[in-house]
């Protein structure tokens, strides 16, 4: 037999020494600028840990991205910021690190801001980091002002609308810094709304109306808004019932007490209703997208931003191996059809996506991407569904 003596101190000797010592003072290993710069980015929420406060872990976070730009690859510290928010779904640490090249590479800054700020809660976050002047400037600047108001340009008067959640700063705190140029009189009308000035209320958006209606009592429905925009009105039990009807999946989960406070669960049906929803495998799946409702007939629809499509939604065929019956059972043959066929061409005069680099600026994005589908480059086609069907029914 081996002599285990023998062969387990070779084994020890293979092993490479540590070179440091951790939190409680035990051997281990120091991780590379890069490494740590990783970890911490794919899990820091800068929060107080136990071996840590959240200003210590901003600090050492700080210090990584330093250091790993002094030897020349600030690129790096982007990567990081779009892994961590496209594929860790990280929040405050992505919006530091895009903050931090504001300051430290514009270019790179630019590259990244519109993958990495993808939300309003983002938007915001990224404002109150650049403001706290902790990577060291207390202000925007010409640059982040010019991508912020790309951005709001980028999205249309409901989404901004119904994404108005929040304080410190809230989004109407980031319009008054950035000063956007209306692009028209409904945009205008939305901005002073928004702004607490003169505006012209008949031309409004819808959602923006239906709001103020209800408010107002004018109006019974209860408008398509986050019900965090509704739960300082005083709502009525039913009003309750029909919130929780259009809920997201994500939002129902968060918000049962809220529901049952409410006197949701005491209308028929709403329990098992709630309960199918929760337990359903497409409504979980689809829980990190930015919509996961169940569409109405006054529901938008948007341009299907893709390769060889039309404004009208025709697809160029082309040399595409197209089954021979168009009917229920043919929906799957045809998918893949559409989806294994060459793609060569834009749509000709039709803006199918809000993207700023366009077709290809998205599906570069997309690829190689586990990230959900950044439904704010999605266009309204300026049809709901209930036309779309009435329209083929004709």
């Amino acid at each position: 037999m081996a002599n285990k003596t023998l062969f387990a101190s070779l084994r020890g000797e293979l092993i490479p020494q540590t070179d440091t010592r951790n939190a409680e003072n035990a051997p281990a290993y120091a991780l590379a600028p890069k490494h740590a710069l990783a970890q911490y980015a794919a899990t820091g929420c800068f929060g107080r840990t136990f071996y840590a406060t959240a200003d210590e872990q901003l600090t050492r976070v700080l210090e990584l991205c330093e250091a790993i730009a002094a030897d020349g690859d600030a690129e790096f510290v982007a990567r990081v910021a779009v892994y961590s928010r496209t594929q860790s779904f990280m929040k405050d640490m992505p919006s530091m690190l895009c903050a931090w090249l504001s300051k430290r590479d514009p270019r790179l800054h630019e590259a990244v801001f519109a993958r990495v700020i993808d939300s309003a809660r983002m938007l915001r976050s990224y404002v109150q980091i650049l403001r706290s002047g902790v990577v060291g400037r207390r202000s925007l600047g010409s640059a982040s002002k010019r991508l912020v108001r790309e951005w709001l340009a980028s999205r249309n008067e409901d989404a901004l609308f119904s994404s108005s959640v929040g304080q410190s700063p809230s989004l109407s705190d980031i319009v008054k810094m950035v000063h956007p140029k209306p692009t028209g009189p409904v945009r205008e009308a939305f901005y002073g709304y928004m702004l607490g000035r003169s505006y012209n209320a008949d031309v409004l958006p819808k959602l923006v109306m239906q709001f103020e209606q209800f408010k107002a009592g004018e109006s019974l429905e209860v408008p398509d808004l986050p019900f965090t925009m509704l739960s300082a009105l005083p709502l009525a039990q039913k009003d309750w019932v029909s919130i929780a009807k259009n809920a997201s999946w994500q939002n129902t989960r968060m918000n049962l007490n809220t529901f049952a406070r409410h006197g949701v669960f005491e209308a028929e049906g709403m329990t098992g209703l709630i309960a199918a929803r929760l337990r359903d495998a497409g409504e979980v799946e689809g829980a990190r997208v930015a919509e996961n409702k169940r569409p109405r007939s006054d529901t938008a629809l948007m341009f299907a931003p893709y390769w060889n499509c039309d404004g009208a939604g025709r697809v160029c065929q082309g040399s595409m191996r197209a089954p021979e019956k168009l009917c229920l059972q043919a929906m799957k043959p045809w998918e893949s059809a559409f989806f294994e066929s060459e793609f060569t061409h834009a749509a000709i005069g039709a803006r199918l996506t809000a993207h700023p680099e366009g077709f290809l600026g998205l599906w570069r994005d997309l690829a190689g991407s586990e990230a959900g589908f950044p439904v704010e480059f999605l266009v309204k086609s300026g049809e709901t569904l209930g036309a779309f069907v009435q329209a083929r029914e004709d």
